[in-house]
C-alpha cells in the first residue's frame, strides 16, 4: 500500500473517530508528509520503513525538543493506526525515544494586574467589545479559538453560563461571573449594535470587528496586547495568559482541581496539575515575605 493511500483513511480516523482539532490534524499532516517525502527519496514508503529508517529521518533535522516530540507523536499515532487497520503487522515506531521536555510554568498575572487591564477599555462600541472579550477570556478561561467561535446563543446571561466547543469538538459549560455578565450585557446593548454598517446583517458571532464581521484571531491578539500594554504589563501577555490566570486564581482560592479541569476542558488531569506548581510557588513567596523566621539560618 502506498504512503499516500494509507494517509487518507488515517486522517479520516483522526477527524471522525478521535475527534482531533483541525489544527492538530494539519500539524500531523505536515509531519507525515515530510516523513513520506524523506522515505520516497530513499526508495521507501510509510509502510515499508523500519525503525532505523524513522530514526534516520529524525536524525537529519535539529528541531526544537517540542517540535521533535510532536513529530514523534504524529509518527507513532500513524503507525498505531496502520497496525490497528491491518495495513502493517508490526509497529516500526515502537522504540522511538521522545526528547525530555522542560516543564515551562505558564505566566499568570496577579489579581490586581488583571483588574487593571480589564478596567481600561472605554465605554465606546469597540471599548465595550474589548472589555467584554477580556472579561470572558479571564472569567471563563476560554481559549482564543473558543472565544472567537462563540455565538449569541452560547451565552446564558440570566444564569451566568457560557457554552463552548473545545478541542475535539467537545462541548462544555463554564460559569461566568457577574462582572463578565455585566460587561457582555453592556456590549450587547450599547456596543455590538453599533458595529458594521447600519441595516446590514451582522455575523452571528458574539465578538465582531468594526465592520460587523467575525473577529479574527489576529484581531483578538491585538486587543489583548493593546490593553496589556496600556496597563503596563509584560509584552508576553496573551489570551493564553488570561486563561492561565483564570486557573491559577481559582486554585489559589481553594477550587477543586477536577472542577478546574472541567472548566478548562482538559482531557487529562495531569495537564491541569501544572497549575498546582504555580499556586505552591505563590504560597512560598507569601511565606517568605511574611513569616518572621523564613530567612533565619
Amino acid at each position: 500500500m502506498s504512503s499516500g493511500s494509507e494517509l487518507v483513511p488515517y486522517f479520516a480516523f483522526l477527524r471522525f473517530e478521535r475527534g482531533l482539532s483541525e489544527n492538530t490534524i494539519s500539524s500531523y499532516r505536515r509531519d507525515l508528509t515530510q516523513l513520506a517525502a524523506y522515505l520516497e527519496s530513499h526508495d521507501l514508503d510509510l509502510c515499508s520503513a523500519d525503525g532505523d529508517d524513522l530514526r534516520a529521518f529524525l536524525a537529519e533535522h535539529t528541531w526544537r525538543p517540542a517540535t521533535r516530540a510532536r513529530k514523534i507523536a504524529a509518527v507513532r499515532s500513524f503507525y498505531r493506526f496502520a497496525v490497528m487497520s491491518g495495513a502493517l503487522s508490526q509497529d516500526p515506531s515502537l522504540h522511538l525515544a521522545s526528547p525530555r521536555l522542560e516543564v515551562n510554568l505558564p505566566r499568570a498575572l496577579a489579581v490586581e494586574e488583571v483588574g487593571r487591564m480589564l478596567n481600561l477599555p472605554p465605554a465606546t462600541p469597540l471599548g465595550l467589545r474589548d472589555r467584554a472579550l477580556l472579561e470572558v477570556l479571564y472569567g471563563a478561561g476560554l481559549r482564543a479559538s473558543e472565544a472567537l467561535s462563540l455565538k449569541l446563543g452560547d451565552m446564558d446571561l440570566e444564569v451566568g453560563f457560557v457554552r463552548t466547543l473545545g478541542k475535539g469538538d467537545k462541548e462544555r459549560v463554564v460559569p461566568l461571573g457577574r462582572k463578565a455578565v455585566a460587561s457582555v450585557r453592556a456590549y450587547l446593548s450599547r456596543g455590538r449594535p453599533q458595529l458594521g454598517a447600519p441595516g446590514r446583517l451582522k455575523a452571528p458571532y458574539l465578538f465582531l470587528n468594526s465592520r460587523g464581521k467575525k473577529l479574527s484571531r489576529m484581531g483578538l491578539h491585538d486587543i489583548v496586547k493593546r490593553w496589556a500594554h496600556c496597563a503596563g504589563l509584560d509584552d508576553t501577555v496573551s489570551a493564553h495568559t488570561l486563561r492561565h490566570s483564570f486557573a491559577t486564581h481559582l486554585l489559589a482560592g481553594g477550587a477543586d482541581l477536577r472542577a478546574v479541569q472541567e472548566m478548562l476542558g482538559h482531557a487529562d488531569l495531569s495537564t491541569t496539575q501544572i497549575y498546582t506548581h504555580l499556586t505552591q510557588e505563590h504560597l512560598h513567596n507569601v511565606y517568605n515575605d511574611a513569616h518572621p523566621r523564613a530567612h533565619d539560618a
